[in-house]
């Protein structure tokens, strides 16, 4: 009885594994971890996710960088800070970002 040609499994892809324009998904069958095979579609599915999931949430709205406001406070401000947003259950940013509206809410009235 002749041998049968073992079944070549597919190589393992990893984040180190090179896929670009050189690959044609048309042509050659390339399956992800969970066994999809990657058409196009699927590999622009792939990529807006990855899109919508990198960084932190806008506050500016969909796809668009919120700027940043940055500043020096001392360590025991930045300890109660944390202890505060903690005890709400909010993130020191939060908390800042809340405290920054709050007063320019306030001066807007005033003025």
């Amino acid at each position: 009885m002749p041998k049968r040609k073992p079944k070549r499994k597919p190589p393992k892809s990893t984040t180190d594994t090179p896929i670009g324009s050189d690959i044609d998904l048309g042509l050659e069958d390339i399956c992800v971890d969970d066994g999809t095979c990657l058409t196009d579609e699927v590999a622009a599915d792939i990529v807006e996710t990855v899109l919508r999931s990198v960084g932190r949430p806008s506050l500016s709205g969909v796809r668009q960088r919120s700027p940043q406001i940055a500043f020096r406070v001392p360590p025991a401000v930045r300890d109660q800070a944390a202890e505060v947003a903690a005890w709400e259950g909010k993130t020191v940013s939060e908390l800042a970002r809340e405290a920054l509206e709050e007063r320019l809410a306030a001066s807007c009235r005033a003025s």
